[in-house]
């Protein structure tokens, strides 16, 4: 019973890139068969990650440009220009976003200017996007319905925390939802994954949450069973073979014929 209760669910957000031993990292999950989205934050990040993740069946790697690396100037025009270039011939998108805390709403409308740029280039069809919204779920759903990106794009709503309208709209809007411990150790947390569809969830960690050395795949796999034993608390034991089968239905869909003449590859 213990080895059944301890299958890993898909890691829909985490950051094997920060880590120093990330190809171990990407390793180890291959061999326990874990699944994971790798996000990264900068374009260059992606590069760096998509090389060395590429012989890791199961990671896949998203292209990046956070809304934190924007606004503190990391990710400038230069930087911005070329993820237009690498998201036209990436498959996966993420991690980009909005976030209007409060350490980072006066760099609001370079935020903007710049996600809006990453939605025209990255969210295009047949892509599986990795959303941040943080004070700005409002502002990022308007981006994505102006622009029709939930119809023929996979959008993943990483550890929502706008309000519950938002919540509503997402949902309508088809969008999916990446919740992980954290958010789940909130009464709001567990409200909202309570109030999610089952066919919506999908479980992450955030992990490891910044740059940092060498890292453990205990550590890693210990926050992922965190979040699933929460959501079983939340909505039973069926969330879990729920939870597998939408991963596969996102992230193993094929890729459509125009898309594969466009030239993106199917884990990168």
């Amino acid at each position: 019973m213990e080895e059944e209760r301890r299958v890993l669910l898909p890691d829909a957000h985490c950051h094997l890139d920060f880590t120093a031993n990330g190809r171990l990292l990407a390793h180890a999950a291959e061999c326990a068969r874990l699944e994971a989205f790798s996000t990264t934050v900068t374009p260059a990040g992606y590069e760096r990650a998509r090389a060395l993740f590429a012989s890791c069946a199961t990671v896949r790697v998203g292209v990046g440009l956070h809304p934190w690396w924007v606004a503190d100037g990391s990710c400038g025009e230069a930087e911005i220009s070329r993820f237009e270039e690498l998201a036209k011939g990436a498959r996966f998108i993420g991690e980009i976003g909005l976030d209007f805390g409060r350490h980072r709403a006066t760099s609001r409308d370079e935020q903007t200017a710049a996600f809006e740029r990453a939605v025209r280039a990255g969210i295009t069809g047949s892509k599986v996007v990795s959303l941040h919204a943080v004070a700005a779920a409002d502002e990022v759903l308007d981006v994505l319905e102006r622009d029709g990106c939930t119809s023929d794009n996979v959008c993943i709503m990483h550890w929502f925390s706008g309000s519950s309208d938002a919540l509503q709209r997402a949902v309508r809007l088809g969008c999916y939802f990446s919740v992980g411990p954290r958010m789940l150790a909130t009464k709001r947390g567990r409200a909202y994954a309570q109030a999610i569809p089952a066919d919506r969830l999908l479980v992450e960690t955030d992990w490891p949450s910044s740059p940092c050395g060498e890292a453990d795949f205990a550590a890693w796999t210990a926050q992922l069973q965190e979040a699933t034993d929460a959501l079983v608390a939340l909505k039973g034991a069926d969330i879990l073979e729920r939870i597998v089968q939408t991963w596969h239905e996102l992230f193993d869909a094929p890729v459509p014929k125009e898309a594969r003449e466009e030239g993106f590859p199917c884990r990168s």
